[in-house]
């Protein structure tokens, strides 16, 4: 059975898990996410929304496979690749919640760039309630948004949120109506893709590079990162519209 779908539309790869009931999480859902990423950005696509085709986001772990068929938190390998196939893709990644996202539901969101939740979402690491942590990665990047207060009081105590706390928190962009989460995610989505696709990179690199090391791995790589912009036809594209036409009426292409 596939659990995650993909397609392409216009310059948005549109990347949807589709397991149902509430898309738990295994170890095959989480490979299939992985190569639907791989599947649109090698088909052109210069942003990735991440949406659900079920009732909830992702309701957390399928739980009868855990330490079975779902083996993922035991390697620590797997572990990194899974991580560094999810936030270290070269385009910007978005996330859109509707109902819950648990557990590791809440860590899949986490890994994108962008969370954009529907105001009847909620939201939690609710793992510590069956006497797990979060094991993949959710504590530290609650962390790296929120601060280390509020991230030990979301996975210690385990309780449900609503998007509305998390936007406030900064763990979310932007709470929307259920109504209009679809449209929203989506001008979103095709706003980042329109946008200059190597310049972005650089920038996901810089804030990724931060988040991991501190300001000072960032700086480490600020001229490599400053090189690689300088040389895309992008950068050449908004000075050119710049001086011609004014601010903000480039035409990106993606290279």
């Amino acid at each position: 059975m596939t659990t995650v779908t993909h397609e392409i539309d216009g310059k948005v790869g549109v990347v949807t898990l589709a397991k149902p009931p509430h898309n738990l999480l295994d170890d095959q859902l989480i490979n299939e996410l992985i190569d639907a990423y791989q599947a649109v950005v090698a088909g052109g696509c210069r942003a990735i929304l991440l949406r659900s085709g079920m009732r909830h986001f992702c309701a957390g772990a399928e739980m009868a496979s855990w330490g079975t068929g779902t083996k993922i938190h035991t390697s620590q390998q797997q572990f990194e690749a899974m991580l560094k196939s999810l936030e270290d893709v070269p385009v910007p990644t978005l996330a859109a919640i509707n109902g819950g996202a648990l557990g590791g539901g809440l860590e899949i969101a986490l890994t994108c760039d962008m969370i954009v939740a529907a105001d009847t979402a909620f939201l939690g690491q609710v793992e510590v309630a069956v006497g797990l942590l979060p094991l993949l990665g959710g504590t530290q990047r609650l962390a790296q948004r929120a601060g280390v207060a509020r991230a030990k009081e979301i996975a210690m105590l385990g309780r449900r949120h609503t998007p509305e706390a998390f936007e406030r928190w900064g763990i979310i962009n932007q709470v929307v109506p259920e109504s209009e989460l679809g449209s929203v995610s989506m001008t979103w989505a095709r706003q980042l893709a329109a946008g200059p696709t190597q310049v972005i990179k650089g920038i996901k690199l810089q804030a990724n590079l931060e988040a991991r090391g501190g300001i000072a791995n960032a700086d480490a790589r600020q001229v490599e990162i400053n090189d690689m912009i300088w040389q895309a036809k992008d950068r050449q594209r908004g000075a050119d519209a710049f001086f011609t036409s004014g601010p903000a009426t480039a035409i990106f292409q993606g290279d």
